[in-house]
């Protein structure tokens, strides 16, 4: 009985003209835009024709997804061609020495899309273990806070423009290896993002501990806690919607960035994908290159609930940062 009563209360709140409006709000503004970008993209005139609607990228999208698809059949057709000539060598010789060969066909643009995902990932994670420590040991140390926050606040607003020569320099110099694990290319870009996004979860992080609760010091100086045990009981609970929002913040500016630098550094990924597409200057570049916008924005848009998602389920305060 209660089960019926909890599923009709859960139909009721899904059928209520408040739920349906929450829901309907968002496509009507969808559909406006589309709508907007239809009618407003054919009267750009270019010397590569007019801008391409949604429906031209759709169309393109379809087009990447079948590139993509023959470039998988080719690498089956690859290491399949590798493997019956091996087996025919091993009939002949079971002690023949085979071997198997890496596909390296062209990286389609879901190729680029993954290689993008794995660089601000591992940017964002070494990002965040250096802005976390950092941010807690800052925000407990008056001294340190005032001694180490004008460096932050001095490197902070640097361009990832600015950054990337240095570290392009950099790697290329202290990175030399005659087969190294990683590439050249990958750490470039994973440093560049770790330099421009540490800031505002360190920032956040640093905040959130400064502005703890004085009652929660006095509860942990009543219980003798150590000093890892207070950062760990005390301190980082109290801290965790401020480190969020830096985390949330450093996210988006890590994907930012990436882009950018995969476009000027020529380093693989959806930066480059772009930056290939302008310089074909094809007639299918245009909705080539607004697809990967597209797919940009909504991949940062992803990434963005996905941190919220996790902020909400870790935070002791559900309400904060719901949008």
């Amino acid at each position: 009985m209660s089960i019926n009563v909890i599923s009709l209360t859960h139909w009721s709140r899904l059928t209520s003209p408040r739920s349906w409006s929450k829901a309907m709000t968002p496509l009507l503004g969808l559909t406006v835009f589309l709508l907007l970008w239809h009618l407003l993209a054919g009267q750009v005139q270019t010397s590569l024709g007019t801008l391409p609607g949604p429906v031209q990228t759709g169309q393109q999208l379809m087009n990447l997804v079948q590139e993509h698809q023959r470039e998988r059949d080719r690498e089956q057709q690859f290491y399949q061609r590798q493997l019956d000539r091996n087996q025919a060598l091993l009939a002949k010789n079971p002690e023949a020495e085979v071997r198997m060969r890496t596909f390296n066909g062209r990286p389609t643009f879901f190729d680029q899309i993954m290689t993008s995902l794995k660089t601000v990932a591992a940017g964002f994670l070494l990002a965040t273990a250096i802005a976390i420590p950092a941010g807690i040991a800052l925000g407990l140390n008056k001294t340190l806070h005032q001694a180490i926050n004008p460096l932050v606040q001095l490197l902070k607003p640097v361009s990832p423009l600015a950054w990337l020569p240095l570290v392009t320099i950099v790697v290329s110099a202290l990175y030399v290896s005659p087969d190294p694990l990683l590439s050249k290319s990958f750490l470039i870009s994973l440093f560049t993002v770790t330099l421009c996004c540490l800031w505002p979860t360190l920032i956040n992080t640093a905040v959130g501990v400064a502005n703890l609760d004085q009652d929660l010091n006095n509860v942990s100086k009543m219980l003798r806690l150590g000093n890892l045990t207070h950062v760990r009981k005390i301190v980082l609970p109290s801290a965790i919607p401020m480190i969020f929002t830096g985390l949330r913040l450093s996210l988006g500016v890590a994907w930012m960035v990436l882009i950018a630098a995969e476009m000027l550094a020529q380093n693989p990924g959806l930066g480059k994908f772009v930056w290939d597409e302008f310089q074909n200057g094809s007639s299918d570049s245009m909705a080539r290159i607004m697809v990967a916008v597209v797919v940009i924005g909504l991949i940062g848009y992803l990434l963005d609930r996905l941190m919220l998602g996790l902020q909400q389920r870790l935070s002791w305060d559900k309400n904060s940062n719901h949008r």
